[in-house]
């Protein structure tokens, strides 16, 4: 039988190796299937996330021969290489509890830094605004709507590596969703929020999280159009104070 050389990080933030596991090659097999293989008949002991299985919840966030992928979707015949090797290790710039598990509070901190809760413009009593599906407003929403927290974006993102105050691409991602929804109270907290020291525009547009978003989402623009926003709310908050 054929088998596969998978090389994965075990330990924790502290200290980490890589260790080397032999698993069965078959004709359809994702990243996941060879991790889940290792824990169910290799070590037990191995920790890992997943859930779905299917590409829906985004827990399965690994890094895959130094790549962020989801490994549900990740098939093994796509990243293997002539070496019959594959190495998988814990997301970058999350701290990693054990082995492939990583802590994600500082994500979704900076999540709720943002004000990425939605704050409601209305009380349950009032009727909820009428939403225009055509508007400009509502397609850019739509846009960015869609992001699942995985933290791929994240851990591709070299600003985050370089400066780990930076909110990052899905936080960012999220208040642009915001400023743009008809729903939302209070957007210039939002934009007051995303300018400071580790907002919008620390980021240097290398697109990383655009080109690894699973959901081919592109935080990106939102981060452009964040910054476009900001400095508009900064000029006409100039000049209505020199009034």
């Amino acid at each position: 039988m054929n088998t596969i050389t998978v090389q994965v990080s075990r330990g924790s933030e502290k200290h980490s190796e890589f260790q080397t596991f032999e698993v069965p090659e078959q004709e359809n097999q994702t990243v996941l299937d060879l991790v889940t293989y290792i824990q169910e008949y290799i070590d037990p002991t191995l920790s890992y996330r997943f859930a779905c299985r299917v590409g829906m919840c985004g827990s399965c966030g690994m890094m895959v021969n130094g790549e962020p992928r989801w490994t549900c979707r990740t098939h093994v015949k796509k990243v293997l290489g002539s070496s019959k090797t594959i190495e998988v290790g814990p997301l970058k710039n999350l701290p990693v509890i054990k082995d492939l598990v990583v802590d994600m509070d500082t994500f979704f901190d900076k999540w709720i830094a943002v004000g990425g809760v939605h704050h409601p413009s209305k009380n349950r009593h009032q009727s909820i605004e009428k939403i225009s599906e055509l508007s400009a407003e509502r397609m850019s929403a739509n846009e960015a709507v869609e992001c699942i927290n995985c933290g791929v974006c994240y851990a591709s993102c070299d600003v985050v590596s370089a400066n780990s105050d930076y909110f990052g691409p899905a936080a960012l991602n999220r208040a642009w969703s915001l400023v743009n929804d008809v729903k939302t109270k209070n957007k210039d907290s939002i934009l007051e929020a995303v300018s400071g020291n580790a907002g919008c525009h620390n980021c240097h547009s290398q697109q990383n999280c655009s080109n690894y978003c699973p959901n081919e989402l592109n935080p990106s623009a939102s981060i452009a159009s964040l910054k476009r926003t900001v400095f508009a709310s900064k000029i006409n908050n100039l000049f209505g104070n020199s009034k």
